[in-house]
């Protein structure tokens, strides 16, 4: 089970990216991180490739992807996210899936998306 400090950080991390505040949401992530989002060729390593990614945040999501409600799913140094949304071209919502994966020291080494690649590309 995910402990209290790893739940609070990733409700944290998912208020910076509200807020804008990349180089907060950066912060919970391990210098050797990886992420991968469905439907992309490559695999970003590392907080620092992480963090360069966070500034084209904009053009990764579809125009006008508004987060309605987050769900934590908790398992040993892990917590899923069910993510349900809104976007201008999905006015009835979806949902995704993330997975966070934490590293013993409580930062994330790995974050994964999960979501339907053609109903994702029909959103923009």
């Amino acid at each position: 089970m995910a402990n209290a400090k790893q739940l609070e950080d990733l409700k944290a991390g998912w208020a910076a990216l509200a807020d804008g505040d990349m180089d907060k949401l950066a912060s919970f992530y391990a210098d050797d991180m990886i992420f991968v989002l469905p439907g992309q060729n490559d695999i970003l390593e590392g907080r620092t490739a992480f963090r360069a990614a966070l500034d084209g945040i904009g053009q990764a999501l579809p125009p006008g992807f508004d987060i309605k409600e987050l769900r934590y799913c908790q398992g040993e140094n892990e917590i899923t996210n069910v993510v349900e949304f809104t976007a201008d071209k999905l006015p009835n919502g979806s949902q995704c899936a993330v997975l966070f994966k934490f590293g013993n020291d409580g930062l994330i080494t790995e974050e994964r998306w999960f979501v339907d690649t053609e109903q994702w590309k029909a959103a923009f």
